[in-house]
């Protein structure tokens, strides 16, 4: 298997809270959310939190190989909640998240896990590529994002209104008709997409945060399969670059609105073959 990872944060100097790794035979990343300049209630941060769950699950995959990845992942929820909660207000409206991709060769099949809007691909020896994506949180924000897309990306006008969406779909995190994503509450482990893949249908395997996928799924200039092409060719770091510069052309949001001009990006691409 060779490794190939590139990840950038949002603008130059910025903490990135994006997290991604790999140990032989398993992958895990990670995009860590909290709100914007605003309080989270932990004092360690979102990178924090996402980088020591990132870690403490890929210890988990590939120490228990015979444990389901979603009781992995509950299993570190639970690790990183008991290295905070007796210093940070875990209940807090905007505590820190992440989303998670997993995956773990296992006998003849990679097992995947999937929670939260990052994306796997997962691509056979003739460069098809099938995307696994946790779509809940895009079909909540389509419904509650209106006033945001409607103002230029930056100006005061469009903060105001993205914090009102913010505080809006933190209403809905790990709940019902909501989304899931991994925070303090472990049970939002029995709530992602899982899935086998026979291994000797793979030629690659791509975990990308959605910094990296927005030239498919937010600007709609190239395909997944274009997408896979890039990196297996030009690497990880290519891919990023072509998507900060669409967004510097771009950068208040009149042809793509979006919450951030930028967004932490992170490519982990494995290939098999």
């Amino acid at each position: 298997m060779r490794v190939t990872l590139a990840s950038q944060p949002a603008e130059p100097g910025r903490e990135n809270e994006d997290f991604a790794a790999a140990a032989p035979g398993a992958a895990v990343l990670l995009d860590g959310a909290g709100v914007a300049g605003g309080e989270t209630g932990c004092s360690h941060g979102v990178a924090w939190f996402s980088s020591r769950l990132g870690g403490l699950l890929l210890s988990t995959v590939t120490t228990h190989t015979a444990r389901p990845l979603p009781e992995c992942l509950a299993d570190a929820i639970r690790a990183v909640r008991s290295l905070h909660e007796d210093s940070c207000d875990l209940v807090h409206r905007a505590s820190p998240t992440s989303t998670v991709i997993a995956v773990r060769a296992r006998g003849e099949d990679l097992e995947y896990l999937v929670l939260g809007d990052s994306t796997l691909l997962l691509a056979d020896a003739w460069g098809e590529a099938t995307a696994v994506t946790d779509r809940r949180l895009d079909e909540v924000g389509k419904r509650l994002r209106g006033p945001v897309d409607a103002l230029p990306t930056g100006s005061p006008e469009h903060a105001a209104a993205l914090a009102e969406y913010r505080d809006a779909l933190t209403q809905l995190r790990n709940k019902q008709n909501g989304f899931w994503i991994a925070g303090p509450e472990p049970r939002a482990a029995e709530h992602a997409l899982t899935g086998t893949v026979p291994l000797a249908s793979l030629a690659s395997v791509t975990l990308l945060s959605d910094g990296a996928t927005r030239l498919v799924d937010r600007f709609e200039l190239t395909t997944w399969k274009e997408t896979l092409a890039v990196v297996g060719t030009s690497g990880p770091a290519e891919l990023i670059r072509r998507v900060r510069e669409v967004e510097a052309g771009d950068s208040e949001g009149r042809r793509w609105p979006r919450g951030k001009a930028h967004d932490d990006a992170t490519v982990l691409h494995l290939a098999l073959r």
